[in-house]
């Protein structure tokens, strides 16, 4: 069955109370003359109180209603904390490079905000000494005691033996955090970016630049070149004439 309340033409009932688009009360009225109103108002009628006699119904534009209400419940569940209880299984005689890396998954886990159930896994002849499980959970609960706290003490069951850590922060603040970080880190890489975008187009405009100082520097050129062309030929100076001898006059003999 649908769970979306009936609007407009789908009301099958003769009167309703109806509300008011700012949500004040015009009264019963009959169903037709609700319909004239959502008509004149261009809005929707809807059902919003189905069980009530008469039904209650609400001048309303349905469509953006129904966005509003997909963004409200899509914030719960973003918001909405579920607490998890993440399990972490030791041996007795762990290896120390084994069991700092079993501690730094316990902080990780303890850090988001989940509880962490420590078991300590028992073989063969070790079923003998619980002591040493025991000490070994508590040094864990030692190691993370700032992080979380022993909510369930260490107790034997059959061949292991359990100890549960909660957690000092609660699961919406881990949450909150972890979105914190996540936004720093994005708007870090935007400004890294920016800044090379910056960068590039800072270079991008120097090469600019350069390129027109060559090509100023061309047309100079040019420029000088075409003025050489352009200036007047000065006449080469006239050779200066010989004088010419005149021939010495015959003496009459």
């Amino acid at each position: 069955m649908s769970t979306e309340p009936r609007i407009n033409d789908r009301i099958r009932v003769p009167e309703v109370r109806l509300v008011g688009p700012s949500g004040e009360q015009v009264g019963i009225v009959p169903l037709a003359k609700a319909l004239e109103l959502a008509q004149e108002y261009d809005l929707d009628l809807v059902e919003v109180a189905a069980t009530a006699r008469p039904p209650v119904c609400k001048l309303m534009d349905y469509g953006k209603f129904k966005y509003e209400s997909a963004m409200k419940a899509r914030e719960a569940r973003k918001n909405q904390a579920h607490t998890v209880i993440k399990e972490m299984k030791l041996r007795p005689k762990i290896d120390p490079h084994d069991y700092d890396t079993k501690k730094g998954h316990v902080v990780r886990f303890l850090k988001q905000g989940d509880k962490v159930k420590i078991t300590i896994m028992f073989r063969g002849r070790e079923q003998s000494r619980p002591e040493l499980g025991f000490r070994l959970l508590q040094r864990l609960a030692d190691d993370v005691q700032d992080l979380g706290f022993i909510e369930s003490s260490p107790k034997q069951d059959g061949r292991n033996m359990i100890m549960v850590l909660g957690p000092h922060k609660k699961k919406t603040e881990a949450m909150a955090e972890a979105r914190a970080i996540a936004d720093a880190r994005k708007a870090e890489r935007q400004g890294r970016a920016h800044g090379s975008d910056a960068a590039a187009d800072d270079d991008a405009v120097a090469e600019d630049l350069d390129a027109d100082d060559l090509v100023t520097e061309d047309l100079a050129d040019d420029d000088a070149v075409i003025e050489a062309q352009d200036a007047p030929v000065e006449a080469p100076a006239a050779e200066a004439e010989a004088p010419v001898e005149q021939p010495a006059a015959s003496q009459g003999a």
